[in-house]
């Protein structure tokens, strides 16, 4: 049997990355995978690759900083597959860092806004779906930034991470009686875009990796073997605590 077998999932950030390996590793794992997303185009490729593959999707245009987005996609998740057990909260973005003074107010509230609200937002209009369903798992995507490391992290991108873990925590411990779990997953560099777009030369990388004992990022899959646990009823006893993959970067 596979690990989510009948669950119906909801991931942000579907279209590309990390978002777009969550989806299609539940997929084979036998989960029914709503993909969210605002890069429509990428996003329709990775459901017709899951459903080529013989796995079960749909995609759905996801902007997650509006409250009707939401709505939506949470619709579409019952309307097709009749329940939603699973939602991971994938969709982030960063900014190169600057100090504080140097950081505008339009660039901190939309940090907020992708990063944390978001995550709000999902959790909002998941909890009914989950409730109707008898539980349900959430997975926030969060970072070793919301933990540690300070000196070297942009305020703004820290600050919500860290905020996701504490939320998470609020959502486990007020929502444990109805059979729903929520936990955050920090990771530490991964090897996508991302990273090498913030570090687009070998000197900045090996720098940036000398905080990190393994010396290299994670791959995609080894972020992704975390949220699958999460996710499935192997963690049923795993709620309001966070689970960090960072090659022991948080350790220095």
């Amino acid at each position: 049997m596979t690990r989510l077998s009948n669950k119906v999932t909801l991931v942000t950030g579907a279209a590309r990355s990390l978002g777009a390996a969550i989806a299609t590793t539940f997929a084979k794992e036998g989960a029914k995978v709503v993909l969210g997303d605002v890069s429509d185009e990428e996003g329709r490729h990775i459901e017709e690759q899951i459903e080529a593959a013989g796995g079960a999707a749909c995609y759905v245009h996801l902007d997650v900083t509006r409250e009707d987005d939401w709505q939506a996609a949470v619709a579409q998740a019952l309307g097709r597959y009749g329940k939603l057990d699973v939602l991971v909260n994938n969709a982030g973005i960063s900014i190169k860092r600057v100090p504080i003074e140097e950081r505008t107010v339009d660039e901190w509230d939309r940090m907020m806004a992708v990063n944390l609200k978001s995550v709000f937002l999902g959790t909002k209009h998941a909890l009914p779906a989950m409730r109707r369903s008898g539980g349900g798992s959430i997975v926030n995507i969060s970072s070793i930034a919301g933990m540690g490391q300070s000196q070297i992290q942009e305020p703004a991108y820290a600050t919500g991470k860290a905020a996701v873990r504490m939320f998470s925590k609020v959502t486990a411990t007020q929502h444990a009686h109805e059979n729903i779990r929520c936990n955050s997953l920090h990771p530490g560099p991964i090897d996508s875009g991302m990273l090498h777009r913030f570090m687009p030369t070998p000197e900045a990388l090996a720098q940036r990796l000398t905080r990190v004992p393994m010396g290299r990022p994670a791959t995609l899959a080894e972020i992704v073997s975390g949220v699958l646990f999460l996710a499935s009823d192997e963690a049923s006893y795993v709620t309001g605590t966070e689970l960090v993959i960072d090659g022991g970067a948080l350790a220095q």
